[in-house]
């Protein structure tokens, strides 16, 4: 099994978790948008700057939490699917949103972390979000969604690349949930329900690599230019 997560440390992320000055957010959108234009070039800087922009108009304006999700999960979902094997050489790299958009697709570790990342910034609270692993039982391989959970005891709803509609994951007979996890715990999957509480979400190394690679300082560049 895979492994995953810790809650995020360090400026931005502490920025989206505590909040700050709206004048603030505005330079940390600038600094990223020219670190990706340096590093990846200008069509990634596009997309980079779509993306705070869309950020930026949802929270100046009333929004529902649906919307929110409805909104970020078409935003996302426009970029490239390509395994991690053919984009950095690796088994498996998690990506954090800045390197999948400035590579302009990942696989879906890293559709799913960028909403996640998204949501959480546009105010969606943590304990109503899950990335879950399943079993894609069409593809037969595993995948990895997001889920968001309206109250505690919800059905939850999926927000998946493949899929570009956002369901109820009653509704998502193709999937076989295995493990979930969101910025604080891990939990083992029981059917379709919330789970079984399995510890804490510190215990997966692939989330504390992606903690390390945050500031855009350390930005990792694909072994393709997904542009050209």
């Amino acid at each position: 099994m895979k492994k995953i997560l810790s809650f995020v440390s360090g400026i931005l992320l502490a920025a989206l978790v505590l909040g700050v000055a709206a004048q603030s957010l505005l330079e940390e959108d600038k600094r990223m948008i020219a670190a990706v234009q340096q590093y990846y070039g200008a069509t990634a800087a596009k997309r980079t700057q779509s993306w705070r922009s869309m950020v930026n108009n949802i929270q100046s304006q009333t929004v529902s939490e649906r919307e929110i999700l409805s909104r970020v999960n078409i935003f996302f979902n426009r970029l490239r699917f390509i395994d991690d094997i053919k984009l950095w050489g690796k088994e498996d790299y998690w990506a954090t949103p800045l390197e999948f958009l400035g590579a302009g697709g990942g696989d879906c570790e890293d559709f799913s972390l960028a909403k996640y990342f998204t949501l959480r910034e546009l105010g969606i609270a943590d304990d109503k979000l899950r990335m879950v692993y399943v079993k894609a039982l069409t593809l037969n391989q595993f995948h990895m969604v997001v889920a968001y959970y309206p109250t505690p005891a919800a059905v939850p709803y999926i927000l998946d690349n493949l899929e570009g509609s956002i369901r109820l994951a009653t509704e998502r007979s193709d999937l076989a949930p295995i493990y979930s996890f969101n910025g604080q715990h891990l939990w083992l999957m029981r059917e379709r329900g919330r789970g079984e509480l399995a510890g804490k979400a510190s215990r997966l190394s692939l989330w504390n690599d992606l903690r390390g690679r945050w500031d855009v300082n350390r930005l990792q560049k694909p072994r393709i230019n997904l542009d050209r």
